[in-house]
């Protein structure tokens, strides 16, 4: 039975009775931001290669009341070293995973993400599996896990390329607007990164966008409406916990309405604490009725507190707790990011003495524990709080434990698992089906193409869309239906526009039909050649306002 960890408290009372420029150690590393590319490689041709079928389902509770209890013990048997490093988990530079574990293991760290520049170009999945276990041996003796955590949303924020299974942004989930679709694909993209080694990845998205004025969430998020947000984020909270791996809703209060970049500076709402506990609550209070072990607070300045990053600010927390009624680990944003000015150290400090359990990224992780120790001695941070959140820490981290590593021989032979790849592409064909959406047109196209002429897009895009095609039996090349890949000048002319990037990107096209499939998969394209084929009747409907009026195919 799930915990509630409002049994922190006591423990910790038990436990206190009973006794980004590159900083000199290299722990800097890229925010959490997106790539601005999404994978179209040479995993497409065995969308499931890495997923394993596992044949005892873990237990899907979560944290339980017995996990508080023995993290209790661990955290009181803890040092002040060794306290501190407990509830921050580093970023490292460069492929030099050996000197990353050593990092950890001497720090007493929470554990380490996993970035795109720590796996050299064309990673693939036993690279990636020799990194986190090596950083999963930096455990040594301790008594708990090592986190390894992995910010893999999918869409343009995807750190593990060919490594991974591709898979869409959230939107498309919105589009589809199924949960039980939306949990199996999840589902499948958990089973992979616990196969990979990692036991958390920073997802889901529940912010609500604004659409195209939003530079950073963007179609990241399932769409604006706050019922269908948490509907989607309740789904993947689910599927995530289903397969071990710890989820993380992010990124509170609410960064989706923000105009300016938090990676680059320091974002303000307008809307207050109180005023965006409406709507912008809404779907972290879904995630956190649905079990979610984390959620992480963004880099916001509030109404009154406009220099104050949201990661650092008492009453963030304290809205979190209260009014949310999150009682898991509390996860600062990437403390490396352009909207944290604090000196070195002192970022995780305030962090820590505001609320947060886990300070996520700080540039550098000596600086940081250095700092907390220095608090902690003062007095300046209450060690009352620190035990709090290294409590909340550890009890996640050996649930990880209890319900198993998906591994070993597992991972090992997962590309010849023909049973799970099969799953893994059906889920993920599933999702991308029932998210294809007309924008301008029919729900399903009255004239099937035969043949099919490919403009706009990358040469990746492109050839991922011709194969597709001709997987549905649509000649390529010249003459037919002209399909241009995006808006762009390819599209003067065109018969179909396909938008890959948010719908506001293409709702303007003037073309015959215009579709909406939220990302550049091989997935996404063979809905849309199913669709023109007259194999695949449109059953999306756009998550985001719009200034048309598209059909309604989501009704049938």
């Amino acid at each position: 039975m799930r915990t509630s960890f409002g049994v922190v408290g006591a423990a910790a009372a038990l436990v206190l009775t009973g006794c980004s420029s590159e900083p000199p150690d290299g722990d800097a590393g890229d925010a959490l931001q997106p790539t601005g590319t999404s994978a179209v490689g040479e995993a497409a041709g065995d969308p499931g290669a890495h997923a394993t079928a596992d044949t005892e389902a873990p237990p899907a509770d979560g944290v339980t009341d017995d996990d508080v209890e023995a993290a209790a013990d661990i955290v009181e048997d803890m040092d002040d070293v060794e306290l501190v490093g407990s509830v921050v988990m580093f970023t490292y530079n460069g492929t030099d995973v050996d000197a990353a574990a050593d990092t950890v293991n001497e720090r007493h760290l929470a554990g380490a993400i996993v970035m795109g520049h720590n796996l050299s170009d064309g990673a693939g999945a036993d690279e990636v599996r020799g990194v986190t276990d090596t950083l999963a041996a930096a455990a040594g003796d301790r008594g708990w896990p090592v986190a390894i955590g992995v910010d893999q949303e999918g869409g343009p924020v995807a750190r593990l390329d060919d490594a991974a299974l591709e898979f869409p942004p959230l939107m498309a989930a919105g589009a589809a607007d199924d949960a039980d679709i939306t949990r199996a694909a999840i589902e499948a993209q958990g089973v992979d990164l616990r196969n990979l080694g990692f036991t958390a990845d920073f997802a889901p998205v529940a912010d609500l966008t604004i659409g195209a004025e939003d530079p950073v969430i963007n179609l990241r998020s399932p769409g604006d409406d706050p019922e269908r947000v948490s509907e989607v984020v309740a789904a993947a909270v689910s599927g995530y916990t289903e397969t071990g791996l710890a989820s993380s809703a992010k990124h509170f209060p609410g960064h989706g309405a923000l105009t300016v970049d938090s990676h680059e500076e320091l974002p303000v709402s307008e809307d207050s604490l109180d005023e965006l506990a409406g709507d912008s609550f809404e779907p972290f209070r879904t995630a956190t009725e649905s079990g979610a072990p984390m959620v992480l607070v963004g880099h916001i300045g509030l109404p009154g507190a406009e220099d104050l990053p949201a990661t650092l600010n008492p009453d963030v927390y304290d809205a979190l707790r209260e009014d949310v009624g999150f009682d898991g680990v509390a996860i600062t944003d990437a403390l490396n990011m352009g909207a944290v000015t604090e000196e070195p150290g002192q970022e995780t400090v305030k962090a820590i003495a505001a609320g947060a359990d886990l300070a996520l990224m700080p540039p550098d992780s000596g600086e940081a524990v250095g700092a907390l120790s220095e608090a902690l001695a003062s007095g300046d941070l209450s060690r009352e709080r620190v035990v709090e959140a290294s409590t909340r820490v550890v009890a996640m981290q050996l649930w990880q434990a209890r319900i198993g590593a998906v591994g070993g021989a597992a991972a090992e032979g997962a590309g010849h698992d023909e049973d799970a790849s099969a799953a893994a592409d059906d889920a993920l064909t599933d999702l991308a089906d029932a998210s294809l959406t007309v924008l301008v047109g029919e729900c399903r196209i009255e004239e099937p193409a035969d043949a099919v002429t490919v403009t706009g897009g990358s040469d990746a895009a492109r050839a991922a869309f011709t194969e597709a095609a001709e997987e549905a039996g649509l000649s390529v090349g010249d003459g037919g239906t002209t399909v241009s890949l995006g808006a762009g000048d390819g599209a003067v002319g065109a018969d179909v526009v396909v938008g890959t990037t948010g719908p506001w990107d293409v709702e303007d096209a003037a073309a015959d039909t215009t579709l909406e499939v939220y990302d550049d998969n091989p997935y996404a394209f063979a809905a849309v050649a199913k669709y023109l084929a007259g194999d695949l009747e449109a059953q999306g409907s756009s998550p985001v306002e719009l200034s048309i009026d598209a059909p309604d195919c989501a009704a049938g």
